[in-house]
């Protein structure tokens, strides 16, 4: 007899204990033939549905501050983390370079304006002449060219005086605005280069932004971005105050996405009130915004729950055999009927344009049948489903339209009859080129040959509020019993239910992984049909 460890005991047992609070609700065994299958209860809970996102903090408004002055630093104010209000004196560089300047300008100006003054009188004498015929024409010319030669130098004059005054001021580096030095990047008696004059832009010489505003630049991911809109409020945290919260507002959303490591974002800029002091440029922060909200509504964990072209795969995770396991498909009509009368909306409004179908009624009549009728012989003929698949989708359709109708264009001949088994098969092996939604994802609503294959059960192709799903619910016995359901929203961790459950019936969970290897080695089978050879 093997003798049992008991060290290793007690730690199985943590381990189990460890898994349960991280699902975060009551998880038991129950036996089913070889496997011991985890369940855990349908439970109401609030569900908040959030993007989240990382991103640093930095200032609204932040300047370079440079001279346009060249020469050396004689003097420096201030130093980083010193608050100034516009106006102060932040540097001086050394003057005597423009006060000369500033010395020959002014005597340029006094020159030209003893320069006109003669000048004028000259041209007066010559007037007088002119009448007298002791002078002549010509000479009388020239003097009045001397004249307006001297206006010219004068104005000259004048304005190179006044360009000399500026630079003179120039030597004196004041703050632009009010806010924090950020930065010093000179030292007294390092020598700069003027911002006017020089071609790579100057020194820069302080770097300070008013901290009174701030903003988080986060990328967020494709499948989030298009929840978010301008004006929606933010909740920001800092590892500096891990215990608080910072209130925010989404500024914009840049139309430029951006690819890092093959996964689309957009930047998303959030703004936030810094009048307190308390945040730092370079802070690093973590954002969330509150898409929507469920209080009191009845929850599963996301692994207690697959979309329907999971069905078969997920059956044989659970140990039953998913030639025998089918769910009744005509039922998701009237759950979306009770999914809505629960939310308080009308159901052939809320799914009309979404390819939805309410109580069982095809919304787009024979032409959308006709449609979805056209991408199940595309997917037939490209030899991305077989024609069992094909057969339980049409199948499906049929059972929606009335039992007994026949899709539009189709012979009693070529009619494949009826085979709910193959629904599955089907889903998944159109799944790499027509991708659905994944139900335990945040929010994603079928798309594709997924999301035709959903509209004709009877669910929503483009509201991710009526979602058809898959439960597989256990009884009192340990028996397990696949049910229609229909799903709301979901977080990371658990999905809502708005119809097809009851509070406090307990769930099979699958685990993704074991899910996901029997969804390949069910499109290797497939595969494996259509090469004879």
């Amino acid at each position: 007899m093997k003798s049992v460890d008991p060290g290793r005991t007690v730690m199985a047992l943590g381990a189990a204990a460890l898994l349960a609070g991280l699902v975060g609700c009551e998880v038991q065994e129950e036996p089913t033939g070889d496997i011991a299958v985890q369940t855990a209860p349908a439970e109401i809970r609030d569900l908040r549905i959030t993007a989240e996102a990382t991103g640093e903090l930095e200032p609204v408004l932040k300047v370079e501050v440079k001279s346009k002055a060249s020469g050396e630093i004689l003097d420096l104010y201030v130093d980083s983390g010193d608050e100034v209000e516009p106006g102060t004196l932040l540097a001086r560089v050394d003057p005597r370079d423009v006060q000369n300047a500033f010395n020959q300008a002014r005597a340029d100006s006094v020159v030209a304006k003893a320069r006109i003054d003669i000048a004028e009188d000259q041209l007066q004498r010559s007037r007088e002449l002119l009448d007298k015929e002791v002078i002549t024409a010509q000479e009388y010319e020239s003097r009045q060219l001397e004249y307006a030669n001297a206006q010219a130098a004068l104005v000259r004059a004048h304005t190179n005086l006044e360009l000399a005054r500026l630079r003179l001021s120039d030597v004196t580096i004041r703050a632009p605005m009010a806010g924090t030095i950020l930065e010093k990047q000179v030292e007294y008696g390092q020598v700069i280069q003027s911002a006017t004059q020089n071609v790579s832009g100057g020194t820069t010489l302080f770097i300070m932004a008013n901290l009174d505003d701030m903003r988080v630049r986060t990328l967020v991911d494709e499948t989030d971005v298009g929840q978010l809109t301008a004006g929606m409020a933010a909740t920001v945290t800092v590892e500096a105050f891990p215990d608080r919260t910072f209130r925010g507002a989404i500024e914009k959303i840049e139309p430029q996405a951006v690819v890092e490591q093959n996964v689309t974002m957009f930047p998303v800029i959030v703004l936030l009130d810094n009048r307190a002091g308390l945040l730092k440029p370079g802070m690093n922060a973590e954002v969330e915004v509150l898409v929507d909200e469920r209080l009191a509504t009845l929850t599963v964990p996301n692994n207690a729950i697959v979309q329907p072209q999971e069905l078969a795969p997920a059956a044989e995770v659970l140990g039953m055999d998913p030639q025998s396991v089918s769910v009744d498909r005509s039922a998701w009509g009237d759950l979306m009927a009770e999914a809505a009368a629960r939310a308080g909306v009308s159901a052939g409004g809320r799914m009309a344009g979404a390819g939805g179908m309410a109580n069982g009624a095809m919304p787009g009549g024979a032409g959308a049948g006709g449609n979805q009728m056209a991408d199940i012989r595309a997917a037939m003929e490209s030899g991305d489903i077989g024609p069992d698949s094909a057969r339980a989708l049409f199948s499906a359709m049929r059972a929606q339209r009335g039992g007994g109708q026949r899709p539009a264009g189709m012979s009693e001949e070529t009619m494949p009859g009826a085979n709910g088994d193959g629904v599955a098969e089907a889903g998944q092996a159109g799944q790499d080129r027509f991708p659905g939604g994944q139900p335990g994802g945040r929010g994603g609503a079928g798309r594709g040959f997924g999301g035709g294959m959903m509209a004709a059960m009877g669910g929503s192709s483009g509201d991710p509020a009526f979602r058809p799903a898959v439960a597989f619910v256990v009884d009192e016995m340990g028996n397990i019993e696949p049910r229609p359901v229909v799903m709301g929203v979901s977080d990371w961790d658990y999905a809502e239910i708005l119809a097809g459950l009851e509070e406090g019936e307990q769930l099979a969970l699958i685990g993704a992984a074991q899910l996901q290897a029997r969804q390949q080695e069910q499109m290797e089978r497939m595969r494996g049909r259509f090469r004879p050879f």
